[in-house]
């Protein structure tokens, strides 16, 4: 009866202790798959928060605009690359003062400005270098939730390009507006004349007829270049290429200027090779070699040359010039010189006549073809014009 109870506490024992055993396990292996989870999640959402803080950080520094953060006491917390590119910050700035980082000094004025302001806005600031910029600068307070002021931040916008286009379209009206003048003006004062009795004197009346049908010409040539570089200028033109042999084109130039060189009694010759095979505009390649021979014969020396000639270059292109022996052009204006209306010489040019816009108008085509063009020229031994097409 003994054995029986000892043996029946025995089972239960070992009973009770597979159950506790099953338990402690169960309870591990639980207790790891919550850890392993526990492992994952954290590493998970690192993950997702460095991924967030990679994008955040892409995503400011992609910003056209400089961004700089202050903190409470004035010293830079956060800047983007727009910033450091617009202020050449070198080096690790972070946690210095602006007067420490070497920033712009007109910065630090604003900082001050901002305790009592809270908002800056649309102030211009010039930054030193070459070229100088020009940025907007707009600039807030920024607050706790207790309203307590914990920094500023300041946005920078770059109006460098803005006020290189305003500068330039201020300068497009005014030469317009003189070029149109010029010849209104005589205009309008041949006919008073006229009109005050000079028709009736035939000799007076046709040399005064014909000095207006001049400069009525000269605003015609005027108004068609305008509309020629405006098109270019926005891609409005449509270019039929062809292949086209660049001998025969030069060839064409030279004889429809034949009477104007003999007039100075200026040399043309022709020194395409032929074949020479171009894949371009033809009535606008003929409109370029058209105003580079016409300024060389006008600007060039009496009894001068002017020479068209080409060459293959490597890369698939051909190379075009025109050449004078004239007086050249001066360095200073080389780098101006396919501006609109800029003249080398305006008290010249206006003997002379022209638009102003031909070196410009041939700039457009040629880079409309894909093609570039360039200047070489010394004073006193004339000038040469090269551009770029793309070869057939």
């Amino acid at each position: 009866m003994e054995w029986t109870f000892l043996i029946f506490v025995a089972l239960l024992l070992l009973v009770l202790a597979q159950v506790w055993w099953r338990e402690r396990r169960r309870r591990r292996v639980r207790s790891q798959a919550t850890a392993e989870y526990m492992t994952t999640a954290l590493a998970q959402q690192r993950e997702a928060y460095a991924q967030a803080q990679a994008q955040l950080e892409a995503l400011f520094n992609s910003m056209t605009e400089g961004v700089l953060v202050l903190d409470n006491a004035g010293c830079i917390q956060l800047y983007n690359q727009s910033f450091q590119r617009l202020f050449n910050v070198s080096g690790f700035v972070r946690g210095r003062s602006l007067k420490e980082a070497g920033l712009h000094p007109d910065l630090a004025g604003m900082a001050g400005r901002l305790e009592s302001e809270k908002t800056i806005l649309g102030v211009e600031m010039t930054l030193p270098g070459e070229p100088e910029q020009i940025v907007e600068v707009n600039a807030v307070t920024a607050f706790d939730q207790k309203g307590e002021p914990q920094g500023a931040t300041f946005v920078f916008h770059d109006l460098t390009r803005l006020k290189q286009l305003e500068k330039t379209r201020q300068e497009f009206v005014a030469n317009v507006s003189h070029e149109l003048r010029t010849p209104l003006s005589l205009i309008k004062g041949f006919v008073e004349t006229l009109l005050e009795g000079a028709y009736t004197n035939p000799t007076v009346a046709t040399k005064f007829l014909r000095n207006i049908e001049k400069h009525a010409n000269r605003l015609t040539f005027l108004i068609e270049d305008l509309l020629t570089i405006s098109r270019l200028e926005s891609r409005q033109v449509n270019l039929n290429f062809q292949e086209v042999e660049m001998s025969l084109l030069a060839k064409k130039v030279l004889d429809d200027l034949e009477a104007r060189a003999g007039e100075k009694q200026v040399v043309l010759e022709n020194q395409v090779p032929g074949p020479f095979l171009a894949r371009v505009d033809a009535d606008r390649l003929q409109q370029v070699l058209f105003n580079l021979v016409e300024n060389a014969i006008k600007y060039g020396h009496p009894k001068g040359r002017v020479i068209i000639g080409g060459r293959e270059l490597p890369d698939q292109k051909l190379e075009m010039w025109v050449k004078d022996d004239g007086p050249g052009i001066p360095p200073e204006s080389k780098d101006r010189i396919f501006e609109r209306f800029y003249r080398v010489d305006r008290a010249r040019a206006r003997d002379t006549g022209g638009t102003g816009l031909g070196l410009a108008i041939v700039k457009h085509i040629v880079q409309a073809h894909g093609g570039e063009v360039r200047l070489e020229s010394r004073l006193g031994e004339g000038a040469a014009f090269f551009f770029s097409i793309p070869k057939a």
